[in-house]
């Protein structure tokens, strides 16, 4: 689930992502002696995993400046047994914003929506305003890809 949520932060390249999962679990593991239990694990770790993916993109900030064409890249077919139809829905959700990448990742990953509020730190009211304008983004950018 780490690895999904840190190939889709960095745009389906699995190199990138494999090393974010490493940094991810670096940090769990130095973090673990201040757990306290308040949310569930799965929660703390996809949290860090948010924040870790976050921090690799605002130190990668001048790559993203480039146009958006420039830099996309599909997801290789090969990789993860992943159907060449994902690379479409990649590609559009890495036209979201930021926060709004983010929870579509979570909720593909079938979260229940108060983990994604506590992830995300948004009340579950709004959680689910984005969800519903998120989707209808997707919907627009994937009915455009075939014109």
């Amino acid at each position: 689930m780490v690895f999904s949520l840190c190939k889709g932060f960095v745009k389906g390249d699995t190199y990138e992502a494999r090393d974010l999962v490493q940094e991810v679990f670096i940090r769990v593991w130095n973090a673990l002696p201040d757990f306290k239990g308040n949310a569930s694990p799965k929660t703390w770790i996809y949290r860090i995993s948010v924040n870790t993916c976050l921090l690799h993109l605002r130190n990668q900030q001048t790559n993203l400046i480039q146009p958006l064409n420039e830099n996309l890249q599909d997801i290789s077919q090969e990789e993860e047994n992943t159907p060449s139809d994902y690379s479409e829905l990649y590609s559009a959700i890495n036209q979201l914003a930021e926060m709004d990448r983010i929870i579509i990742l979570l909720v593909l990953d079938e979260l229940k929506y108060d983990e994604i509020s506590a992830i995300v730190g948004i009340a579950e009211g709004a959680l689910r305003v984005r969800i519903h304008r998120s989707k209808q983004k997707l919907n627009e950018i994937l009915n455009n890809y075939g014109k």
